[in-house]
């Protein structure tokens, strides 16, 4: 194991300030005039287009860092056993997360500068098999993660994020998988972790976020949050909570409001104002007001990341 870690100095600024990532990654992706044959036939498999479409992935993360986020996260939500095992390209894990993190990788070096790192994220999603459903083993799925964040720290991220988990089970094999990546590598990156609560108060499979605490934090992650599922004011409860009995900083990514069924798809009722104001009321410290404007820009919705804890509001 090397005695510095390639997310070092995100470690530091986390440990001084908030640091904004990004927003979604699909409905970005659909801005783009992209056919089947970009998809390679796989209609919808997003993460092909880091094969297909460089240039597209690239733009999405440029994007990004043009209206001030200091970090991206990789187009590799879906590398995971369950998505691709969809399509039948589970064996393509390693390699579409690895093109991934270097697409990203290569346009945060292009940004950053000394006085303004910027850093990659490497995006780890909860897949459709959920083993505490009896939907895969947990060996099978941990060891599917362990070639995804392979392949995320060889394409250069700075830190692994654990996202959307639905299911306590799925969350460690993802984070065990994870911590036996950077053994593999003789290296360690920042780990951080996200779970999803539903508007029914608790994670899918009926765990709260106390649970979620006391089963993750033991695992040597190094923030812990909420994303996805419902909008800020929704989780503003399971933030308070985590605020005040974790041990390790803290994360988050609303929607931009609870989503709403329409005849054109899911529809958010924030506008970029609202949820930057519910970001602003969500973060403590001197980088408050200065992280206000940055988050304002955002469309749909953004990751807080911050080393210390939330505020108790």
């Amino acid at each position: 194991m090397t005695s510095s870690s390639p997310g070092d100095d995100l470690l530091s600024a986390l440990r001084e300030r908030v640091v904004v990532a990004d927003g979604a990654m699909g409905t970005m992706l659909q801005e783009h005039d992209l056919g089947i044959d970009d998809f390679e036939g796989h209609d919808g498999c997003n993460e092909v287009l880091n094969a297909t479409r460089p240039d597209v992935v690239r733009a999405v993360h440029d994007a990004y860092f043009a209206v001030g986020c200091d970090a991206v996260e990789t187009n590799t939500f879906g590398a995971n056993l369950g998505n691709l095992g969809e399509y039948g390209i589970e064996d393509r894990i390693h390699e579409l997360s690895l093109l991934g993190a270097q697409h990203a990788r290569a346009v945060a070096d292009d940004w950053s500068t000394a006085e303004r790192p910027r850093w990659v994220i490497g995006s780890v999603g909860p897949g459709t098999k959920l083993p505490t459903l009896g939907h895969v083993s947990y060996a099978e799925l941990r060891d599917a993660y362990m070639a995804e964040v392979a392949g995320l720290v060889e394409g250069g991220a700075h830190a692994i994020l654990v996202e959307t988990s639905q299911d306590l089970l799925q969350a460690k094999a993802a984070i065990n998988g994870a911590r036996r990546a950077f053994r593999a590598a003789g290296t360690k990156v920042p780990l951080f972790a996200q779970v999803t609560v539903e508007t029914t108060g608790t994670m899918l499979v009926g765990s709260e976020i106390g649970a979620a605490l006391t089963a993750l934090e033991p695992l040597e992650i190094d923030l812990i949050g909420l994303n996805c599922a419902t909008g800020p004011a929704e989780m503003s409860e399971h933030l308070r909570y985590l605020s005040r009995h974790a041990r390790i900083g803290l994360s988050c990514m609303p929607n931009a409001g609870l989503p709403q069924l329409t005849a054109d798809g899911a529809s958010y009722p924030l506008t970029p104002e609202q949820l930057a104001d519910a970001h602003d009321a969500s973060v403590a410290g001197p980088s408050r007001s200065a992280e206000r404007g940055r988050s304002r820009v955002r469309r749909a919705s953004t990751s807080t990341f911050r080393s210390g804890r939330t505020r108790r509001t």
